[in-house]
Parts: C-alpha cells; structure tokens; sequence
C-alpha cells in the first residue's frame, strides 16, 4: 500500500493543518503519516484527528523538519504538506528551502498550503486502484442507487473500475482473469491495486477464493441477505459504512481453505445445512431475508435422516454417526451449527469442525439450543451429541453420500479433503473490538 505522508506546520499554523486533516478525513485516513513532535501531540488530543494513525518524529527545535527530508530523501514518503508562516525569517523551522531541495531530488510532491496539499492528495488517491466486482441481482435494493452511492463514496480517493458479474458465469472466474492481468502488471502498479466484491456471501466467497493467496488486498461492500463474511470480520453492513472502511485502509489478514479443489472462505456443510440451504431457494430469500434460512432449517429439521461418518485427522479415523457435520473457517454467530466452540477464529490457521448426531428430532432441538447458547456466551459448547475438534487438514466420507454445501453453493463430493490456507487473505476491516 502507500508510503506515508509527511506533516509539518509552523506554530501559527498548527490550526489551519488540524482543519485541513478534519476535512480530509477519509483521504488521509489509508496513509501511515508522519509529524514533527509537537504537531503529532496535538493531532492526539484533538479529537477531529485522534483516530489517525501517527508516528511522531522529533520536535521542530530538535531537527524534526531534517528528520522529515531524511525520510523523503530514503524513499519512505510520498506527500509533504508543510504549512508555513509566510512570514517568518528565513531560516525559522521548518525551513522551507530544505523541504524543497529534498523533495526536489526525490520527486516528491511538496504542498504549502490547503489547495495545493487537496489537490495533491487526490493524485496519490488516484494512484490506488479499485476493481470493484458488482453483483447487480444481489440484495433486495435499487442495484443503479446502490452503485451510484458506492462510487460517490470511492471515487474521490481511489481510481475505480467496475466489472458487473454475469448472469450464468461465476464470478471467480471474472476475478481469476482479473487477477491474472494484476500480477503481470510491474510490481510498484499491482501493489497499489485492490479487489472490492460487492454482493451476497456467494459473490463475495467467490472473489476472495480468487484472490486468496495472492497478497492482493481485498475490500467487502455486502449486499446480500445473511452477509456472514462481513459480519465475522465487523465490516458494517451498511453501504456507506462499508465503503468507508475501505477508504480507512486497516486491514485484517485472515485464512481461507479448500475443499478437494473447491476455494472455500466461509464454511462448508454435510448433512442439515447442505439440506437447509438447498431449501432456502433465492425467491424465498427475497420474500423473508434472513427468517427464510429459520424456516427452511424447521423443514429440514423435520426430514432430516443421520448417517454414517468416517472423519480423519492427522492420520487418527474415527466413526461417527451423525445429522450434521459443519467445517468453518470463517463464520458469524448467526452461523449457528458452526458454534461448537463459542465463535470461529478466523486467523488461528485451524478449521473449526463441529459434528452432530442427535438420534431424535428433540435431541437436535436440545442441540441446536446448546449451539446457540455457546455462540451467545463465546464458550465452548458442553452436549453429548456435539463434537468438536479443530483441526488444520480434515478428510470425511459418508455412507450413504450427503449432499455438500460450500459457501452458500451445492455441490457434490464424497470423500471431501479440508485444507487450511493460513494467511493467505488481506481484507480492509475494522480494527478489532478489544
């Protein structure tokens, strides 16, 4: 991503900087930035700059605008904004004259004052590139308003191309080729470059199965109906909130799987949740949202019929006999089945495996509620007909073969071999709640 700004002010115009950064908040919110001492100080305690990330150098009386050409002339900055009083003697810190000679040699853009440092902040945001995939079917809103808002809110700092997905192609392969025309790009193009999927949980697993392993950061506006991925990783799920947590540029690297050769970002299901998202048909989901998924769980519930279970680990079988088997990587609370454990650690390079076999409807019941009752209180679930295990690579057969669910798609397979991909998926989320 970007090198850092660099901020300098002369006492008389600490202000006029402090109001600057207030009105360029979101801009210079992506950037690491760099200040003298006593300005990185009053950035802290002023409450319109206290959220930006700020490592402060030496004070102005201590060589701190030197410090600055330093870092300029080394490479590590790509925006000085100086603000300087026209009035003072030459030779008065910051010197003016130094400031020029360094970015002069370096090529780095000096700005002085308000307009000049706005206009030079859009260039550097312009340098970082937004592909932006859009799922126009996606959600139940107005697709045209919804695109409109998102690029309103982008395209001041970022240079955004927007590729709709096709009816009756997968959106991976779109990315795929996306990606192939990024990694051919040179290195200093590509590392400016993100990924933005904008959908439901199946577009956005697919883009991030695409991208996975590639260091190409990835940004999430959701526009589904349960919108899981957002929701594990606390990206807001409204528009505006979505797109500004990219344009704040913290990022979270988390790991993604497979399953056989399948991508898989969320979770996968053998048995009830395959059956209940398979019933969860698309015109369901637009009449009732998220109820659609609890009333196709009460019918597949219903008709749901155990079965046989070899789970291997490391080399360790073991037989089970069971109604549902869930492997996550990363998933919500609302992920119920997936809760033997409390919550689904999405960075701990490990798949949480959760296996029920209730013999009887209420046992699933009586299940199902210490499921829930885990994911409320975040502890591990304590029910006779739960297993859970954690586990980096995980193979299971079934007799007789289940229907397979991998990320809100169906699919078939029997055996089915589950792969950890530690850390191979950078996305732009909220700093984590402490």
């Amino acid at each position: 991503m970007a090198h850092a700004l660099a901020l300098l002010a002369s006492e008389t115009r600490r202000e006029a900087l402090l109001d600057w950064l207030d009105r360029q908040a979101l801009a210079v919110a992506g950037f690491p930035l760099l200040a003298t001492a006593e300005l990185a100080e009053r950035l802290r305690n002023d409450p319109r700059t206290a959220q930006l990330r700020v490592t402060p150098l030496a004070a102005l009386a201590e060589g701190g605008d030197i410090q600055v050409a330093a870092e300029v002339l080394a490479g590590a900055v790509d925006l000085v904004v100086a603000f300087l009083d026209p009035a003072a003697p030459a030779g008065t810190s910051p010197d003016a004259g130094l400031l020029m000679r360094a970015c002069d040699l370096a090529a780095v853009p000096l700005a002085f004052n308000a307009a000049t440092a706005e206009l030079a902040l859009r260039g550097l945001s312009h340098g970082r590139s937004a592909y932006l995939l859009f799922n126009p079917v996606a959600g139940q809103g107005d697709a045209n308003a919804d695109l409109a808002l998102i690029r309103s809110i982008l395209e001041p700092q970022l240079l955004v191309t927007v590729l709709l997905t096709r009816a009756g192609s997968d959106p991976a392969d779109q990315c795929r080729e996306l990606v192939e025309l990024l990694q051919a790009r040179p290195a200093d193009e590509a590392g400016n470059a993100m990924i933005v999927a904008c959908g439901g949980d199946g577009t956005v697993s697919a883009v991030a199965g695409a991208v996975a392993g590639t260091g190409i950061p990835l940004g999430v506006i959701p526009r589904g109906t349960a919108n899981a991925f957002a929701s594990a990783l606390f990206i807001p799920t409204d528009l505006v909130a979505a797109c500004e947590t990219i344009l704040a540029g913290h990022t979270h690297v988390v790991d993604a799987a497979r399953c056989n050769d399948v991508p898989m970002t969320l979770l996968a299901g053998v048995g009830f949740e395959a059956g209940m998202v398979d019933r969860a048909t698309r015109e369901l989901k637009t009449m009732l949202g998220p109820l659609a998924y609890v009333l196709a769980g009460a019918q597949q519930l219903a008709s749901q019929q155990p079965f046989r279970a070899r789970v291997e680990i490391d080399g360790t079988v073991t037989d089970v006999q069971a109604a549902a088997i869930t492997v996550a990587n990363v998933a919500p609370a609302t992920s119920v089945l997936a809760q033997g454990f409390g919550r689904v650690i999405p960075d701990d390079g490990l798949l949480e495996v959760t296996i029920a076999s209730p013999a009887t409807r209420l046992q699933g019941l009586n299940a199902l509620a210490s499921l829930l009752t885990s994911a409320v209180v975040q502890s591990p679930a304590n029910h006779p007909d739960l297993l859970c295990l954690r586990a980096s690579r995980i193979t299971i057969t079934t007799d007789p073969p289940q229907r397979l669910v991998i990320d809100g798609e169906m699919l078939e397979a029997d055996p089915v071999t589950f792969t950890c991909l530690p850390g191979a998926l950078t996305v732009f989320a909220p700093l984590p709640p402490p």
